[in-house]
């Protein structure tokens, strides 16, 4: 019996198909952007030093079962976050750290509620099995609340809403009278929301 060899395989021109193969599925593959919360973070090296009475903080917790808390004893639907934070972050009991009252505020002045606007401070605390939608959700309402006091103030000094304001700005950068205003209302209205690292359980 005659042995026959086995022909041999052209290792080149299977590199080649494998490398075509490679380039077409990285060509033909799309990747994912992620999509995420745009927030300014403060400078890594700031160091604050200041000193918030307990009545200036407004402590939003959210437990394991997507549950919120305000001031770890009231069950709070959804829909009431954004106006509890208003009206908590507006209610002009006392006067800011140099002693100015806030006149532009609409609050009752509750002794339970923040002093000053630019005292108010929002700390939100979630649970590690919080769900990101529930996180978000309560995020947005505390964003929305400080929009809601904003466009009240700016449609009152100025006639149109905090909201065109900004819009306005970001089709013509050069305008420093609207950059102007944008900043005011910022200034009255300053946003101080603190996130404290999420619980285990």
């Amino acid at each position: 019996m005659i042995e026959r060899e086995s022909p041999k395989i052209n290792a080149g021109s299977m590199a080649d198909i494998a490398f075509l193969l490679l380039i077409f599925f990285l060509v033909t593959t799309t990747m994912d952007t992620e999509i995420g919360i745009f927030k300014m973070l403060p400078d890594k090296n700031l160091q604050s030093s200041f000193k918030v009475n307990e009545r200036n903080v407004l402590e939003i917790n959210i437990n394991s079962k997507n549950e919120i808390f305000i001031e770890g004893h009231q069950l709070t639907p959804i829909e009431n976050v954004r106006q509890l934070v208003a009206d908590f972050i507006d209610n002009g009991g006392g006067t800011d750290a140099e002693g100015n009252k806030c006149t532009w505020c609409q609050g009752k002045q509750q002794a339970t509620a923040s002093d000053h606007p630019a005292k108010a401070v929002i700390k939100l605390q979630s649970n590690r099995s919080t769900s990101y939608a529930q996180y978000i959700a309560v995020q947005n309402e505390i964003t929305g609340a400080y929009s809601q006091l904003r466009n009240r103030l700016s449609t009152s000094l100025y006639g149109i809403s905090y909201t065109d304001l900004v819009a306005a700005y970001k089709r013509n950068k050069n305008d420093k009278v609207t950059h102007a205003k944008i900043r005011s209302i910022k200034e009255k209205y300053p946003e101080h929301i603190l996130e404290e690292e999420p619980l285990q359980q």
